[in-house]
């Protein structure tokens, strides 16, 4: 019969006083425990420091070792669902997978099923052991509905665990090919007058900000001050496109990893994504710096031009360094090959 696993979380600095507001602060993202379970878990006396079994209201310290006890799997309430994958990699303890563009992660509110959960739900069938307290894939990493590219999922808890904390200590190599407006530029006094905004060498930009929820769309995402989680982004850029240069395609690479990190931080450095809806405002493309049919093919793409392209890790049982590219897709590579193309006027 399995056996319960521990998670120990160590409480940072400064913390809430109190223990559920703490751990909502502190409990890693890849660990997937929303603050409802988390909630559960301290009703049900599965939340302890040492031998003393805390309550929601318990005061904690910096430093702290908080275990969390997590039961065995249930079988979740997902639907396992035949949408074909396109896997890289699999073994006993993990998948790798290329996502297509319009496939939401995880199932939710307005997306009861049809995700890639309820792919991997079927792909794996009996192979998953269980993670969080659920029979499912574990997902330690996500991708927004509209990027395509490489994502991991665990299929084991101790995988999902190992892996969790790769992405806690910002050891895992994501790189993400994107096409943006303007080209970042190292000479622009623009972009040294924004905040978080630096220059390293090699061309490098560095965006480092905090991130947290809009304050008036809580839909999105917004560089705040103070408030939020820190989130670092560098990015460089491999072509330029246009007379004078209009587009880049940039090679962006995550820090940290928050949610619609790269089209905020992109978006917050004057340089927001081709066909990002939310975050790329009404920019336009130039017809005069592109030609006609390069503008009108940029204008009209439609979703954010964002593709995880390499991924990087070590295996959580065997320790071995795996690395993982996936070429753009079919639409950002057509709309990168117009751009390449001799300009027709």
């Amino acid at each position: 019969m399995p056996h319960a696993s521990v998670l120990t979380v160590i409480i940072g600095d400064a913390p809430p006083p109190r223990l559920d507001k703490a751990l909502a602060r502190d409990v890693p993202e890849a660990a997937a425990l929303s603050r409802s379970r988390l909630a559960r878990l301290i009703e049900e006396g599965a939340v302890t420091r040492g031998a003393e079994v805390l309550a929601a209201r318990s005061r904690v310290a910096a430093g702290d070792a908080i275990a969390i006890r997590l039961e065995p799997a249930a079988d979740v309430a997902a639907t396992a669902q035949d949408i074909p994958l396109a896997v890289v990699y699999e073994d006993a303890e993990l998948i790798v997978i290329d996502k297509p563009a319009g496939l939401v992660v995880h199932p939710g509110a307005g997306t009861p099923d049809g995700t890639l959960v309820n792919a991997l739900l079927h792909h794996c069938g009996d192979s998953l052991s269980g993670i969080g307290g659920e029979r499912r894939p574990g997902i330690v990493h996500r991708i927004d509905k509209d990027t395509t590219g490489l994502l991991v999922a665990a299929k084991t808890d101790r995988a999902h665990h190992a892996l969790a904390a790769q992405f806690e200590a910002h050891s895992v190599t994501r790189h993400y090919l994107a096409l943006v407006h303007g080209v970042p530029d190292a000479a622009d006094p623009r972009l040294r007058g924004i905040r978080g905004v630096a220059w390293e060498p090699g061309g490098i930009l560095r965006i480092a900000t905090h991130i947290d929820r809009h304050r008036t769309d809580r839909q999105r995402q917004a560089v705040t001050e103070g408030t939020g989680r820190h989130a670092v982004t560098r990015a460089h850029v491999v072509e330029a496109f246009g007379t004078p240069p209009a587009l880049a395609l940039v090679d962006c690479w995550l820090e940290t990893g928050r949610t619609h990190q790269i089209r905020v931080h992109m978006a917050h450095a004057g340089h927001g994504l081709v066909g990002d809806q939310t975050y790329g405002g009404r920019r336009r493309a130039s017809p005069r710096a592109l030609g006609p049919a390069a503008a009108a093919a940029v204008d009209a793409f439609a979703r954010q031009a964002l593709h995880a392209a390499t991924l990087g890790f070590l295996h959580p049982v065997t320790g071995e360094r795996m690395e993982f590219s996936a070429p753009l897709p079919p639409d950002m590579a057509a709309l990168v090959g117009l751009l390449q193309a001799p300009r027709v006027d």
